[in-house]
């Protein structure tokens, strides 16, 4: 991994919640993040990783950030970006009732093939797919609006390294696409840095999918370093704001985020391929993860 770090200088607070500025006197430099990523490399394992200022947008940490690379369910963003956008344009209706059985059986992640609702409305839906990953409920919501739409929507946006290319499925077979999403983490970075700052679609848009994202109860990865409640992480007792997505997969770990605290704020994306031959592999790539989030939290406080 060519990693490089790159200074930053602070501007002026676009909010109050995040003043105010860090002391000059306190490191930036990313360092336990640097260990564990070399470590991780030079085991074998494909790393990119970026880091952008979310006032700035100055880049403070990158490696490898142009790499296009499998992020599993991170793929769900670009839907909860169109599913929002029709709710908005009026289009589709959020309380439209999809029933399960309008898709194929999946059962590699989520809660809804476990419950006993044989049907849900389209917020549900999109709520699923962003607090729990579920998978029957984003095939259910991409089967409505259409792959094609949601391709148009990333062209739309500006993306061209990041895309939905299938659904979730239990087993790929031969024919079918070899991954549910690819992105490079400097795409990730700029396009969760726009959601928080209002720049994708619409303001309305940026915040409904903010707000999904926001119920992300996967937080074992980066925000394993931020010790909030997965299941109500809006903690604004510490003044610390935390939208994130993961992606998991066969030997594919990805995270996306926007981290900001009362000095600072970040957006951040890390993906990590690696060769899941056993626990010690799988916890050493788990490790890098947590290690970016403990820089996170010392560059945000």
């Amino acid at each position: 991994m060519r990693t490089q770090l790159r200074g930053e200088a602070r501007g002026e607070r676009a909010s109050t919640r995040r003043s105010p500025r860090r002391s000059p006197g306190r490191s930036r430099s990313f360092a336990t993040a640097l260990a564990a990523l070399d470590a991780v490399a030079a085991a074998g394992a494909q790393v990119s990783v970026c880091v952008t200022d979310l006032d700035s947008g100055e880049t403070v940490l990158a490696g490898d950030a142009h790499l296009v690379l499998p992020v599993a369910g991170i793929g769900v963003v670009p839907l909860l970006i169109e599913v929002a956008a029709q709710i908005d344009a009026g289009t589709l209706d959020p309380l439209q009732i999809i029933e399960r059985s309008s898709v194929a059986p999946v059962t590699v992640g989520g809660l809804w093939h476990r419950l006993a609702a044989p049907a849900l409305p389209v917020r549900d839906l999109a709520v699923l797919a962003a607090a729990a990953s579920d998978a029957a409920a984003a095939n259910a919501l991409l089967e409505r609006v259409g792959l094609e739409t949601v391709r148009a929507r990333v062209e739309e946006i500006g993306l061209v390294k990041t895309a939905l290319i299938d659904g979730f499925r239990d087993e790929r077979g031969p024919d079918d696409a070899p991954h549910v999403g690819l992105a490079s983490t400097g795409e990730l970075v700029t396009l969760f840095a726009g959601l928080v700052n209002a720049q994708v679609v619409s303001p309305a848009v940026s915040a409904q999918v903010s707000e999904w994202l926001s119920l992300n109860q996967d937080l074992a990865l980066v925000a394993a370093s931020t010790a909030l409640d997965p299941f109500a992480h809006d903690d604004d007792r510490h003044g610390l704001l935390f939208v994130n997505k993961t992606g998991r997969g066969d030997g594919i770990r990805a995270e996306a985020g926007v981290i900001a605290g009362p000095r600072a704020g970040a957006a951040y994306a890390l993906i990590v391929c690696f060769d899941d031959l056993s626990v010690a592999h799988r916890l050493r790539a788990h490790e890098a993860f947590r290690a970016l989030g403990l820089d996170l939290m010392e560059y945000v406080y």
